[in-house]
């Protein structure tokens, strides 16, 4: 098998996000993303990495894998996995090893090159993203049962954007609102978008208590794994 893919880490955890949440997951972090989302948590995977050959990355999934009774998870996250070719590919040579494969993605980009057997986490970006207008709107049609799609939630704008955003996807896939955490230490990086001025905060309980009272038939999720290490550790 040919190919190289851009690298940041290879790494055994638990799957903290998702209905996938608290499975054990071998995540393979890309480098690169051609976003800057005001809380985006890995702006360290925006550059380097190392270039490693698909036939090295499927090596080290299998050893991480070693022990378990049934392949745990994989998931391909980044920065934006999609922005390099040879994802697709890496992508089925997982799921033809028996591993039931997640792939993390933007709303940005085209979804439908993706391996039906992959389970496809779809971020929509909303408003205090800054990245709101890269949403590609055909990606709507191309979802699957087996897909999600995460809207991450910060302010009360992103509340009613999301909220609006619903009547599209009923019925297709299961609907994840996240709640924004907040950043620390050098997550905060100076090349991220600012949310903007005019947005209202919201908290974690305040998402909680909006979803039930506004009867919405969506999954609220916090990143599991935050409350587990600290909120900037690397490679959990």
């Amino acid at each position: 098998m040919s190919g190289t893919l851009r690298v940041h880490e290879i790494y055994l955890s638990l799957q903290g996000e998702s209905t996938f949440a608290g499975l054990p997951c071998v995540f393979i972090r890309l480098t690169g993303c051609d976003l800057r989302c005001s809380y985006c948590d890995t702006a360290y995977a925006f550059i380097g990495g190392d270039t490693i050959s698909m036939e090295s990355i499927l090596e080290q999934v299998d050893r991480l894998a070693e022990g378990y009774p049934e392949p745990p998870l994989v998931e391909l996250t980044g920065g934006e996995p999609l922005l390099q070719k040879e994802t697709p590919a890496l992508l089925t040579a997982l799921c033809d090893r028996g591993f039931t494969v997640l792939l993390e993605t933007s709303g940005a980009h085209d979804i439908s090159v993706v391996d039906p057997r992959v389970h496809r986490i779809v971020d929509f970006k909303c408003p205090s993203s800054g990245e709101c207008e890269k949403n590609l709107a055909e990606n709507i049609a191309n979802l699957r049962a087996t897909d999600e799609v995460k809207c991450v939630i910060g302010t009360r704008e992103d509340y009613a954007w999301a909220k609006d955003q619903l009547h599209q996807l009923f019925g297709k896939c299961e609907v994840l609102f996240s709640w924004v955490n907040p950043l620390a230490g050098d997550q905060a990086s100076d090349v991220l978008k600012h949310v903007p001025a005019d947005h209202t905060p919201l908290s974690r309980r305040e998402l909680a208590e909006a979803i039930t009272a506004d009867r919405l038939p969506v999954r609220f999720q916090l990143q599991q794994h935050k409350h587990i290490w600290p909120v900037d550790q690397k490679g959990v």
